[in-house]
């Protein structure tokens, strides 16, 4: 009798069979949410539950984008709130990812930065439209900065962590073969650092939504924000929930760029329990 024989009385567990998913099915079950939502939100306007002065209709809202995209007021809005948010995310990618290799790859820059930029990402970066509107007045700069301030550090925490995290014993080995620092950080860490550099960009992408939002509050003319303080003027529920849909989407397609940007870039990773 073999070793691996099952013993009398026993049932032997059947292997477990793992069924490959459609490419249909993740982007379906992402769906079943927001459909459900917006279900809820059609029923509950259809039998009255929401009336149009607390939230107008799914159909309301969307004869307003067509008013809107019609008289050119939301391709112009969703212009200008892009370009703040994409200005103000690539200054504060390019500060976090700066940042991050000289804390996390220098014992020096690591002594002299880190405890003053862990000290300052404790700031809730909406305590500093106030001061920001002081320093740089209600233009374009201050709105800009403040997204850029909002995305600095969470790409800086993500590139800090990865880089430490690369296998020191790689590192000495590429520099007993005389590879300098600068090629050394291109070819060796950052690649190394790739996972955590791809979530920073996940968060900040997020963030630069979230803080666009803020600063187009800061007595802004044109953008999202504007339609949304006009929309208030005039108690239009349906402009206003077109420019919350809009941010929502905004977030949604940034998110879903960086999981892009993830499958090209490592298409060995699959998420825990995950099927090909």
């Amino acid at each position: 009798m073999s070793d691996t024989a099952t013993p009398p009385g026993l049932v032997r567990p059947r292997p477990r069979v793992s069924r490959a998913r459609g490419r249909g099915y993740a982007p379906a079950v992402r769906a079943i949410g927001p459909v459900a939502l917006l279900l809820l939100w059609w029923v509950a306007s259809a039998t009255g539950l929401l009336t149009p002065d607390v939230l107008a209709s799914p159909g309301e809202v969307l004869r307003a984008v067509g008013e809107l995209w019609g008289n050119g007021q939301l391709p112009d809005a969703l212009t200008t709130s892009l370009t703040r948010s994409g200005l103000g995310l690539l200054i504060g990618l390019a500060a976090g990812l700066t940042l991050g290799i000289t804390t996390g790859f220098t014992r020096l820059g690591d002594e002299l930065l880190d405890s003053s930029l862990q000290t300052l990402r404790t700031i809730p970066f909406l305590s500093l439209v106030p001061l920001f509107m002081v320093w740089f007045g209600i233009n374009e700069t201050a709105k800009i900065l403040l997204i850029a301030v909002a995305t600095t550090f969470p790409m800086y925490v993500s590139t800090s962590s990865g880089v430490r995290d690369t296998d020191p014993k790689l590192i000495e080995a590429m520099r007993s073969f005389g590879m300098g620092r600068l090629a050394l950080v291109r070819e060796v860490v950052l690649p190394g650092a790739l996972p955590s550099l791809l979530a920073g960009l996940r968060l900040s992408m997020t963030l630069s939504v979230i803080a666009l939002i803020a600063a187009e509050e800061i007595n802004a003319t044109a953008g999202i924000g504007y339609l949304m303080s006009q929309a208030q003027s005039y108690a239009r529920t349906d402009i206003l929930a077109v420019c919350i849909l809009v941010y929502g989407l905004l977030g949604l397609t940034a998110d879903a760029l960086v999981r892009l940007l993830e499958r090209v870039l490592m298409p060995w990773r699959t998420p825990q329990g995950a099927t090909r």
